[in-house]
């Protein structure tokens, strides 16, 4: 795969609106490996909320007002598996009918999550981090089921210095989490986050990692009603982190 040194960010809108460390972590990784980052001001949500419950009437005109925005990219990296997936996997299908179908499949395949990107395209598993933390990892559902993500986020880390990674059990299972579940099914989402926080307090770790912002805020939540000392935190913000004398986040 040739590698492009300019890439275009997409910052779903829950991480622009509740984390958006998340975003700028993203682009001083990519910028410290050579990479220009360009952010579309134009962007907005990709759709998912919409189509993972059924309302595909109501995303289709985000997912064409996205494909139109980063049509002409030469390649798309998000810090989300979730909303990489919703590109990568189900535009195709949503917008069957669209005009802008063929240029959905092409974008398709220049849209990549964060760890992803940089192990698979950019061909590195270590970026200059450190973080002298225990960290344990949570494998999301879309990064793990849909985009096939197992050992990369866990290279990265691997790669960080001073980071102490420790194994999670049950470390694929679900937290619970899942957009739109989480309001309609309360209870069974509340159930699996905690099933989650339990294999968290398992390790000891100090934090828990993810490459879904969102699975990160539901376990926050859970772990923060069970008083747990772990705390959460995004793997981009793990990989922008140079100096081992910086304030614990």
């Amino acid at each position: 795969m040739t590698v492009t040194r300019k890439v275009s960010l997409f910052v779903p809108y829950f991480v622009d609106q509740l984390l958006p460390e998340v975003a700028v972590d993203t682009v001083k990784v990519l910028r410290r490996i050579g990479y220009a980052v360009e952010f579309p001001e134009d962007q907005t949500c990709c759709g998912q909320p919409a189509f993972n419950t059924g309302y595909w009437n109501e995303a289709r005109p985000c997912a064409e007002h996205f494909v139109r925005v980063f049509k002409h990219a030469d390649v798309v990296v998000c810090p989300s598996g979730s909303c990489a997936t919703m590109v990568r996997t189900f535009y195709a299908e949503l917008l069957a009918t669209s005009s802008l179908r063929e240029d959905a499949v092409a974008l398709a395949g220049r849209t990549f999550e964060l760890s992803e990107f940089l192990v698979k395209v950019a061909a590195v598993t270590q970026v200059g981090a450190i973080f002298p933390h225990s960290v344990t990892y949570h494998a999301s559902c879309h990064g793990l089921r849909e985009l096939h993500l197992r050992d990369e986020p866990l290279q990265l880390l691997r790669g960080v210095e001073g980071l102490k990674l420790i194994e999670m059990g049950r470390s694929e299972e679900c937290c619970g989490f899942g957009g739109t579940f989480a309001a309609k099914f309360a209870d069974m989402s509340a159930a699996m986050g905690d099933s989650k926080a339990e294999s968290v307090a398992a390790t000891r770790a100090e934090f828990v990692t993810a490459i879904d912002p969102s699975c990160l805020l539901h376990i926050e939540g859970i772990l923060g009603k069970r008083h747990a000392p772990a705390r959460t935190i995004h793997l981009a913000s793990i990989l922008a982190r140079t100096n081992s004398a910086q304030g614990t986040p």
